[in-house]
């Protein structure tokens, strides 16, 4: 987190905040941004506030911990600091009790389970800053979607992860989605659990054959041929190994709120890099995992601070071609999570990757460094400028020239009012800023409470098996239908009493339904088709 600009590297050369200075010896904007920072209550520390180049320790930028549930964006083009910002506030709400969620994307942020390397830059930065700088690690939990990677497989059934998010996953447009979920409520509706891909496309294939055309044709919104569309979408999807994401155990997100044994908040942390050819996949299922959440956490109103804080990051990839429906979920989610105790905060390259609806609900603003290269970036310029409030800087020039480890910051105040907005030079992380070791990765996964609970996939009896044991019922049926009927031997002749009349041949159908596979089906079937399966904002089904 050093920095690269002529003005950083001036502000190692002055002196103003080397000699003591009463708050009235500061300049102007400074003295109004160290009012403005001044918070009663508990908050995380970004840095300190610059002006020309120079840094004030005496003008701390902050946020309350009473505030992070009113959301955030974290901001910047590739290189300008963004991960070391996420890094240093997961610590120190660690550090304040308060579990964080952070996606691993590059594969650097697991070094927050060991402590940092002193180094010049880090002593040259804690001087320029007034920092306290202490090497610690973090306590971490880690996971990894499906098992693809180290850490706690994180898993969901289809069921549970819903159409309209599996919808975003594939690719479909709006009128797929649609059908989609018509096969979801068939599904539900003959207790058919839909546990991996698998399932699904049994499903679908059975709605697409003879024998499921009375049933497609009760669906009415869904043709054969969307159905055939989606059929060929999850055949693909599953041909690019994306299946191991899906099936049971489900994951319980409740372990992303508790704290280790110390108090501090745990740090759980999904490590994505085996999956970054998918990134669709990883964003979509970041926002199952708020989903969830947000369908089970009861309503707390404002806290002290936060029960989770969620870095939600390439948030881009989330919004780009989303459906119309789909952005509305997002927006509501966002909107109503803050409610039981959940600060979100997206992470992307600019804010104009975020939709309008999204960012109004973000009261809290860390903007590193943009990039102007072409004309569409100096317009993206100067939206990000004109949504902040008005300031003593020139921000349309400042932003383009701001050093690695320097952002533009407004946060919400603790009675809700946006701060001064404030140059800052951020605070190095405390643990490692790179990757942990493997072997301490490792050990910290074999040392989990989870690992029992979740490191082996499990297969029960659901829509796939349920399916083809109903078909090879039929054909059973089928073929001892086609059977002659062997020939009855001529029935003696009593003299005392009348001769019995033959007993009928069982049909078809009753052959099927007396059948034990039928029977061992149904009985199965039975223990499902009473439950409600309840589906949440984004389609998603419930754990029973």
């Amino acid at each position: 987190m050093t920095d690269t600009t002529p003005a950083s590297a001036a502000s190692s050369a002055a002196t103003p905040q080397d000699a003591p200075a009463a708050a009235s010896a500061l300049p102007e904007q400074i003295a109004q941004i160290k009012a403005g920072y001044e918070f009663a209550g508990g908050a995380l520390e970004f840095g300190a506030a610059v002006k020309d180049g120079t840094a004030y320790k005496d003008a701390k930028v902050k946020i309350p911990l009473a505030v992070l549930n009113r959301h955030g964006l974290v901001a910047g083009a590739t290189g300008t600091g963004k991960t070391k910002t996420l890094q240093l506030m997961a610590e120190q709400l660690s550090q304040g009790g308060v579990p964080v969620f952070l996606a691993d994307i590059k594969g650097d942020l697991s070094g927050m389970a060991s402590p940092g390397t002193p180094s010049d830059r880090i002593t040259a930065r804690t001087a320029d800053i007034g920092e306290e700088w202490v090497p610690t690690a973090y306590p971490t939990e880690f996971y990894s979607l499906g098992g693809q990677g180290k850490g706690i497989p994180i898993r969901a059934s289809v069921s549970q992860f819903g159409p309209t998010l599996l919808a975003k996953v594939l690719g479909l447009n709006e009128t797929q989605e649609s059908s989609l979920g018509l096969v979801f409520h068939y599904a539900d509706k003959k207790g058919l659990w839909l546990d991996d891909l698998k399932d699904l496309r049994a499903v679908v294939q059975h709605l697409t054959s003879d024998e499921g055309k009375a049933d497609l044709k009760e669906l009415g919104g869904l043709s054969s041929a969307t159905a055939g569309v989606i059929l060929r979408e999850l055949i693909t999807f599953a041909d690019q190994g994306a299946d191991v994401f899906f099936g049971l155990p489900e994951f319980d997100t409740a372990h992303l709120l508790r704290t280790a044994p110390d108090g501090r908040g745990l740090v759980s942390m999904l490590e994505l890099p085996a999956v970054q050819d998918r990134p669709q996949l990883f964003s979509t299922f970041l926002m199952w995992l708020l989903a969830d959440l947000f369908h089970d956490l009861p309503e707390v109103g404002d806290l002290d601070k936060p029960k989770l804080v969620f870095f939600f990051d390439e948030a881009h990839l989330l919004f780009a071609n989303a459906s119309k429906d789909f952005l509305q979920a997002i927006t509501q989610t966002v909107r109503l999570i803050r409610s039981k105790g959940v600060g979100v905060f997206f992470v992307t390259q600019s804010p104009k990757d975020v939709p309008a609806d999204v960012l109004a609900q973000l009261g809290n603003r860390v903007q590193h460094a943009l990039r102007a290269f072409t004309p569409d970036d100096a317009k993206a310029l100067k939206a990000a400028v004109s949504t902040y409030p008005k300031s003593g800087y020139d921000l349309q020039e400042l932003l383009t020239q701001l050093g690695t480890g320097e952002a533009i910051i407004t946060v919400l105040s603790e009675r809700g009012a946006p701060t001064p907005v404030a140059w800052t030079r951020m605070r190095a992380p405390q643990s490692l800023m790179g990757p942990s070791a493997d072997a301490l990765v490792d050990q910290v996964v074999a040392a989990s409470s989870l690992a029992s609970e979740y490191a082996v996939a499990m297969d029960r009896e659901s829509a796939y098996e349920k399916l083809t044991a109903a078909a090879a019922a039929k054909a059973q049926a089928d073929a001892q239908a086609a059977e002659p009927a062997p020939e009855a031997p001529a029935p003696r002749q009593a003299p005392a009493r009348q001769a019995r009349a033959p007993k009928e041949e069982p049909t078809v159908v009753e052959q099927v339904v007396q059948s034990s596979v039928f029977k061992s089906m149904m009985r199965s079937a039975g223990t499902v088709i009473g439950r409600e399966i309840t589906r949440s904002i984004f389609g998603t089904s419930r754990r029973r």
